[in-house]
């Protein structure tokens, strides 16, 4: 299940996306990310031919469910780094930056440790 950071990021973006609205297009990950619609496409289909999403011939997203595991655990990491960061007293938008880094490095094992000492706390 190796992916690339950027990989990721869009399908934790598409993920994201998909909980506030009904269906979810290229143009609306690349206003989310800040990038350009032509970045956007190429990404959508590598995305699209490693089988992590489907694109109807709407133009709508989908998360396949090897891309919804990927983004689902990316997600669960963003928002556990960035609650115990603001805890520790980050502020609550530097916390969500340096989540983003973290998120995408760290073992699963090493991943699995911090959730089982966060939760103790």
């Amino acid at each position: 299940m190796h992916t690339t950071e950027s990989s990721e990021n869009y399908l934790e973006t598409i993920l994201i996306l998909s909980k506030s609205r009904p269906v979810v297009r290229s143009v609306d990950v690349a206003e989310e990310l800040g990038f350009k619609k032509s970045s956007v496409s190429v990404a959508m289909k590598n995305l699209r031919e490693r089988g992590h999403i489907t694109v109807t011939k709407e133009g709508f997203i989908y998360l396949t469910p090897a891309g919804r595991k990927i983004a689902e655990m990316i997600y669960e990491r963003h928002e556990l780094f960035t609650r115990w960061l603001v805890n520790l007293g980050v502020d609550e938008e530097i916390a969500a930056q340096d989540a983003c880094k973290i998120e995408h490095v760290l073992s699963q094992e090493s991943f699995e440790a911090i959730k089982r000492h966060v939760k103790k706390l």
